[in-house]
């Protein structure tokens, strides 16, 4: 395999060459000439900055019209946060050098997630999704906030269910409608995922009959539960022969991109909760109906590509998975490309490009892995610095997500001097006039 080349030059733009796919149609160098990937560190401490999500199924960082980037600001990193720290829900302007300015708190994030922002596709220029939680009640619930409204826009709707408080986990990616997944019983069952201290009402039952998965109509704000822990518990028992079932809690909700199905994992036993491990994948249609396990386990974080097929991990390689079929279907690159299939992973939004984001927890960075699909082109970058945080509840994840144009990609870094994580942004140059980086490079921001 050949691998690509890194360097620095002075104003902190990281050089990347083109590599050429080790197998199928041969790509010659001259080619390539003319590619190249910039980074760019766009927030600066002492305070956190920070998105969370992995920019998978549609989840885009940025505005409809490009301009605005959502995160996070917190002044610490040390622990979980409770509902007595919340957190600026931060714009960062890049039109005006990536300025921020706070336009409203949440309480309910976490250092892997986030809050789950997510743009509404219905008008993805000015209205975007978090989570929040109610300061009196525990309640969690989902807001929508507009940019347009007011001198510095404001929330126009809260999305609040007294009896089954639920936040988003995954927007429709064509727009309508957002699935719900109880946070505070995540934070009992696998507290990375959750809002700890929020109000459970589903606290001592492994498999209740009024939570599971929900959705939320973006218009009316209707609730429907799709599916219950009780069923999924139930086609557990007949499908993997259990005699007993674990508590069960949602992870990754995804809509694809026809917005036809839902895939989610079902889990339990995790965290040093009793029981046997369980770890199943799921898909159904958007009104619940065509629910089924599939049949193989491709990896922990899938992301949906075009129609009914994803791409996933299996034997150590980056698959293709046909969710109608149940089957493999096809291979992305080779294991010299994705060492790490199993990485957080991301397709641009025209569908043309990938970006497998893994760790390497002795050097304590993490590496992207930039795939083109047409011809198998791919970039890997050095290393971006994730200091102590390699593992555990409060870890670095790669989290990579796509800009709208699919020639930006959004990544998380810790500031050189540990104290602080940051957002740094890898931009994909088509330019055939690149210039070289000059001898003086020294280090990646970062490092």
């Amino acid at each position: 395999m050949k691998i690509s080349t890194c360097r620095l030059v002075s104003a902190g733009l990281l050089i990347l060459s083109l590599s050429s796919r080790a197998t199928a149609e041969k790509i010659s160098d001259a080619e390539l000439t003319g590619f190249k990937i910039t980074s760019r560190q766009i927030t600066q401490g002492p305070l956190t900055h920070f998105f969370g999500y992995i920019g998978h199924v549609g989840n885009v960082p940025w505005s409809g019209d490009g301009r605005y980037l959502l995160a996070l600001r917190t002044p610490f990193l040390d622990h979980l946060p409770g509902a007595e720290n919340p957190a600026d829900v931060v714009l960062i302007d890049t039109e005006n050098n990536h300025s921020s300015r706070v336009v409203d708190q949440c309480r309910a994030w976490n250092p892997q997630q986030g809050t789950m922002f997510y743009w509404n596709p219905d008008a993805p220029e000015t209205q975007f999704f978090f989570n929040d939680r109610d300061q009196e009640s525990g309640k969690v619930f989902t807001v929508l906030f507009d940019l347009s409204k007011g001198e510095h826009g404001k929330r126009v709707r809260e999305y609040r269910f007294e009896d089954t408080p639920v936040g988003n986990g995954g927007v429709a990616q064509q727009g309508g409608y957002f699935l719900g997944i109880n946070y505070a019983r995540m934070a009992r069952l696998r507290k990375v995922t959750g809002y700890a201290g929020a109000t459970d009402w589903t606290e001592g039952i492994d498999h209740p009959t009024d939570d599971g998965v929900f959705r939320i109509d973006v218009g009316t704000g209707e609730q429907t539960l799709l599916v219950s822990f009780k069923k999924l518990a139930g086609i557990l028992k007949a499908t993997k022969k259990m005699e007993s079932v674990p508590a069960l809690f949602i992870n990754h909700t995804l809509a694809n991109r026809e917005n036809d199905r839902i895939f989610f994992f079902a889990r339990g036993g995790w965290d040093g909760n009793r029981g046997k491990r369980v770890n199943q994948g799921f898909v159904m249609k958007p009104d619940g109906t065509g629910l089924k396990p599939l049949k193989q386990h491709i990896g922990g974080h899938p992301e949906w590509d075009l129609g009914h097929r994803m791409i996933g991990h299996v034997d150590g390689k980056q698959v293709i998975y046909d969710v109608d079929r149940d089957e493999i279907v096809g291979q992305m690159g080779n294991p010299d490309i994705f060492p790490d299939p199993e990485g957080d992973v991301a397709l641009s939004p025209d569908g043309k490009w990938f970006v497998n984001g893994f760790k390497n927890r002795k050097e304590a960075k993490n590496y992207y892995v930039i795939y083109r699909r047409a011809d198998g082109a791919h970039f890997r970058t050095q290393g971006f610095n994730i200091g102590q945080w390699k593992s555990g509840d409060l870890r670095q994840d790669p989290s990579p997500r796509w800009n709208r144009s699919n020639d930006q990609i959004l990544v998380p870094a810790v500031s050189p001097d540990g104290k602080s994580r940051q957002m740094n942004i890898l931009t994909i140059h088509r330019d055939r006039a690149a210039n070289e980086a000059p001898a003086d490079a020294t280090k990646q921001p970062g490092d």
